[in-house]
């Protein structure tokens, strides 16, 4: 059986909701990028930017261009660094602090995914190390659907190859600019796979400790939109208004928020990160891989009040109950793997090479982050399915 974890309170009509400490503001809507940067950097009172982004963003699209441009319409451009790297390798933050340095950068402007976001907050993180004073501000626009803008902690891969963890009030971005003409260049199978990672959020806040109800029902209203949207989005890509949805869809899966106390989002996530940083798997990817299958576990060893609000989630849909409170979790752990599959994101740990023998290292690695007990041989089961397309 999963319980929480004693520290943890799990009376949900109790608790504490506080709004991140760096946020001055989310700017939304296609084309809002040429009007909300001049705005945040008045309001934030900063001079010259580092542009951090990825190489095929750069190399390959006129997106950094745009950014760029406005920059130096207001003559905050410092360099444009490209150098991080998908799971954010601290070889990556170190070129990206030096390049930060040499051309006297006061805050980082990321723009693409989950890596450029994560980077900067790596990058500003240790320069306050080594600084110290405050944390240099970040304004961060998303291309992808990874929403990492909206947490306050950052993940990169150390020299030995595992995935490192940092947290900070500091390092939430004080600035987000949501404009969907930007995603447009953002390959089909990053867009969605991340829009799943979205879904994972969404669902995972659901049973995660410490989450406000008003922080849940956000939730319920991703998960809505995200089933709703993804489908369209796929049909045709070019739509700005259904990407834009989709944007928001993000915001309101990780909505930012402060809490008393560190609180793991769920084992679906620590399995993502352990995996994704081990495998190279992307993040989007390996939310396609672990949330249907912890969503179906969680019907058998979740909490009465975890598998409540997973079966609330059936309303959102549109979905009839199935009569039981477990039966309608496993009802949703279908829908999700169906989405997946819909959308031609369905993939196995054999076609990432994951080796058999290491599973049990993987899903001892997920435990050591979770507020909740889970039985290793669980996991491990739960991994070894993985293996051949899920049937749900």
């Amino acid at each position: 059986m999963s319980t929480l974890d004693d520290s943890f309170p799990t009376d949900p009509l109790s608790g504490f909701y506080g709004w991140t400490d760096t946020l001055k503001g989310v700017y939304y809507g296609p084309g809002s990028v040429k009007t909300a940067i001049p705005k945040l950097l008045k309001t934030l009172k900063v001079k010259k930017a580092l542009v951090l982004t990825g190489r095929t963003l750069n190399d390959k699209t006129d997106v950094v261009r745009k950014v760029e441009n406005i920059l130096k319409e207001h003559d905050a451009y410092g360099a444009t660094f490209f150098e991080i790297g998908e799971h954010t390798p601290i070889a990556g933050i170190r070129k990206g602090i030096q390049a930060y340095r040499d051309n006297g950068c006061d805050h980082i402007v990321a723009v693409g995914g989950g890596s450029p976001v994560d980077g900067a907050k790596a990058i500003l993180y240790n320069i306050q190390l080594a600084d110290g004073g405050p944390t240099p501000p970040q304004i961060a626009i998303p291309t992808t659907l990874s929403a990492a803008e909206y947490s306050i902690g950052a993940g990169f891969t150390n020299d030995e190859g595992h995935k490192v963890a940092v947290s900070s009030q500091d390092l939430a971005p004080a600035g987000i600019i949501l404009d969907a003409e930007l995603t447009l260049a953002t390959p089909e199978r990053l867009w969605l796979s991340t829009g799943i990672r979205s879904l994972d959020h969404a669902v995972e806040n659901l049973y995660r400790p410490l989450v406000t109800i008003p922080s849940k029902a956000l939730c319920y209203a991703a998960l809505k939109d995200l089933f709703k949207y993804l489908p369209e989005s796929k049909k045709d890509p070019t739509n700005v208004a259904v990407r834009q949805r989709l944007q928001i869809a993000s915001w309101m899966s990780l909505w930012p928020m402060k809490l008393e106390r560190y609180s793991a989002l769920g084992i679906s996530h620590s399995l993502g990160h352990k995996l994704g940083a081990r495998y190279s798997i992307p993040h989007g990817i390996t939310s396609c891989l672990t949330l249907a299958p912890t969503v179906a576990m969680k019907a058998e060893v979740g909490s009465q009040q975890d598998k409540e609000w997973l079966a609330e989630a059936l309303f959102y849909l549109r979905e009839p109950s199935t009569g039981s409170l477990e039966g309608d979790v496993r009802r949703l752990a279908t829908l999700i793997n169906n989405l997946v599959k819909d959308l031609g994101l369905q993939t196995t740990l054999e076609a990432y090479k994951v080796p058999r023998n290491e599973l049990e290292s993987v899903a001892e690695g997920a435990l050591g982050t979770q507020n909740q007990n889970y039985e290793l041989s669980r996991i491990v089961q739960l991994l070894e399915s993985l293996y051949t397309p899920l049937e749900l």
